[in-house]
């Protein structure tokens, strides 16, 4: 059965849960990836694998939208790392990559350590959501109707219906009496979102629902990295080239990336280049500067209403370079122009923890880096060990030796 057929059968079968789906897969004789490597389960094997997705039913190179029913129906499994596989693109970060990493500091020269974390607050500006995002752990459905357990436990249904024409679905966890950790600076794991009822790696959300958070690709399957961290500064690259059309001064006098505006593949390459850096590399966590973040105080409704940020054609590009995080400084790293997401909610979200298994880091601060002179840095993160949570909001923070006095 080819790939086409496959897709096909998915399209007209009823929704398969995790084990069907893979073994769909099995009989067919399909190698899912793009680059057709063997799938394995392994850890150390998994890593050298090219980590590219599924070529079916997404394109590659655009931003036409992924087929909603075929994923949902299990297209994207198994991930690129193996049909066990909880950790996604972590894998990249081997202890070869960490000890690479660490050679960007020259032992002879001094060593600043930079927060990477914004400052919280009470009353900090959150995504709307029901329960709100605030400050006991519960987790949160949206997108599919959970089993009775998930209810006896306490969980918390938020409705069965996925959102939107894209059927968007997510997972979130709520602290009743504190908070929760999709709030300000913050990493997104793997089951954060998914399409539907599918999440990453085939992993269903009935299957994986608990009252206490998901009992997979939770929170304990991210452990701490240590690796290269690439700053992107498209908002650095506008003021240099007097783009003045695509970014503003905030009321704070910092200058800020337009409302929605889109970081195009052309920004990325135009601002490495400026930079004089090398692109990602697999492993390396990557982050877009474009301001936004300087909006959480001084106009929290504009901050929240919109964002500039990539898109589906940038995320796919990345995703070549199997980075372990995408993040930014802005609230959910992707445009939310409807012009350019035609209505759909989040897909660039979708793709990279659901295709890709690539986590996207949220409200991440690189102005001090940039500051520097600084374009790439030894980047340190060690997230909540939080059993079956869905994202992590300690602080990230870089090692990194300025360039400019």
């Amino acid at each position: 059965m080819n790939l086409e057929n496959l897709a096909a059968y998915l399209q007209r079968t009823k929704p398969m849960n995790r084990r069907d789906a893979l073994g769909v897969a099995a009989k067919t004789g399909v190698a899912l990836s793009v680059a057709g490597a063997g799938l394995s389960g392994g850890t150390a094997q998994a890593a050298a694998r090219p980590a590219t997705g599924n070529a079916s039913p997404s394109p590659g190179e655009g931003d036409e939208m992924f087929d909603v029913a075929a994923v949902e129906n299990g297209a994207w499994a198994p991930g690129p790392y193996g049909p066990d596989d909880q950790r996604g693109a972590f894998n990249e970060v081997t202890p070869a990559k960490t000890a690479r990493a660490l050679r960007l500091l020259d032992d002879r020269r001094p060593v600043k350590t930079y927060n990477l974390g914004d400052l919280m607050f009470n009353g900090y500006p959150a995504y709307v959501t029901t329960p709100e995002r605030v400050y006991e752990q519960r987790l949160v459905v949206l997108g599919y109707q959970p089993p009775p357990e998930f209810f006896a436990e306490e969980g918390i249904l938020q409705s069965p219906t996925p959102m939107g024409p894209n059927r968007i679905s997510a997972h979130e966890e709520r602290f009743p009496r504190s908070g929760t950790y999709q709030i300000a600076t913050q990493l997104d794991n793997l089951a954060h979102v998914g399409v539907g009822r599918m999440f990453y790696n085939g992993f269903t959300g009935p299957e994986i629902a608990a009252g206490y958070g998901t009992t997979k690709l939770g929170g304990e399957h991210m452990g701490p990295i240590v690796t290269r961290g690439l700053v992107v500064d498209v908002l650095g690259l506008k003021v240099a080239t007097d783009a003045t059309g695509d970014y503003f001064v905030a009321d704070n006098g910092e200058p800020v990336l337009n409302d929605n505006y889109r970081i195009t593949v052309e920004d990325i390459e135009a601002a490495l280049d400026r930079q004089g850096v090398r692109g990602p590399t697999p492993g390396d966590v990557v982050l877009f500067r474009t301001g936004w973040h300087n909006l959480v105080r001084v106009d929290p409704e504009r901050y929240l209403a919109n964002e500039p940020g990539i898109y589906l054609r940038e995320a796919r590009y990345l995703a070549k370079h199997r980075p372990a995080i995408v993040g930014g400084d802005a609230w959910a790293l992707e445009t939310l122009n409807e012009d350019v997401n035609q209505g759909n909610l989040f897909p660039v979200h979708q793709e990279l923890l659901g295709r890709f298994g690539i986590r996207i880091g949220e409200g991440i601060i690189t102005d001090a880096l940039v500051a520097d002179g600084v374009f790439e840095c030894v980047y340190m993160y060690a997230p909540q060990f939080a059993k079956g949570a869905t994202a992590a909001n300690s602080a990230p923070a870089a090692l990194a030796q300025p360039r400019r006095r």
